[in-house]
């Protein structure tokens, strides 16, 4: 469900997707309300970070009855949703390294 419905996201808040094991995930954003920067992190099993490998900025929502997939190409272990604009804001690119804390 993700943040569908979501009416609002604070600044430096986001939600993050941990899935059982690394594979191509794709996302929509059927009936999500807000745009958000979507991220997708490679995990690095040797250490509590991952490595940015896919990144969907200012995604729109979709209001139809069919949305499209944003399809990374990628793998990844987790995928992060935050406000749009944050990617920007922040400098992110892919290949950085995003630090995981539990």
């Amino acid at each position: 469900k993700g943040l569908m419905f979501a009416a609002q996201l604070d600044k430096n808040s986001g939600m993050l997707f941990i899935f059982d094991k690394e594979d191509i995930h794709p996302f929509w954003m059927k009936n999500t309300l807000i745009p958000l920067d979507i991220i997708w992190i490679k995990e690095n099993p040797s250490a509590s970070s991952g490595q940015v490998v896919f990144i969907s900025k200012n995604t729109q929502s979709c209001k139809s009855l069919i949305c499209p997939a944003i399809n990374p190409g990628s793998k990844a272990k987790y995928v992060l949703e935050i406000n749009a604009g944050m990617v920007e804001e922040i400098g992110l690119k892919i290949g950085d390294t995003a630090e995981l804390e539990a």
